[in-house]
């Protein structure tokens, strides 16, 4: 692990290369989701698993994808979202992804996504 520049926080260098390969018209999202999530889990362990972003909080996991569309969260259990995917159905995609496109993500508080984060990494 080591400290990165604009994240505050350590993270391997697998991690930091997948970020900073992420296409700048996405960044800021990545960028955004990935501050909330530490916010709400502080000591969450980020590794690489499937080739992108998880976070890791004892058995709970949210992996964080930048694709074409913007940014996708992935394998948080069924109820396990702070009511996200009542709210904005739309965004939801397969059984357990939410796909962000960053307009999408703009109409969306911080405290919506932080309250995602913290229900689907609490053990």
């Amino acid at each position: 692990m080591r400290e990165t520049g604009d994240h505050n926080e350590a993270v391997d260098k697998e991690v930091r290369d997948y970020i900073d390969g992420i296409p700048a018209e996405h960044r800021p999202l990545f960028d955004r989701l990935h501050r909330l999530i530490l916010e709400a889990h502080p000591g969450a362990a980020v590794v690489i698993s499937y080739r992108i972003p998880t976070y890791k909080v004892g058995s709970r996991r949210l992996h964080v994808g930048a694709w074409n569309h913007g940014v996708s969260l992935y394998g948080w259990q069924q109820g396990r979202d702070a009511g996200f995917a009542t709210r904005h159905p739309t965004l939801i995609s397969g059984r357990a992804t939410i796909r962000l496109r960053p307009d999408d993500a703009a109409s969306i508080p911080d405290d919506e996504l932080r309250d995602l984060a913290r229900a689907a990494l609490d053990n």
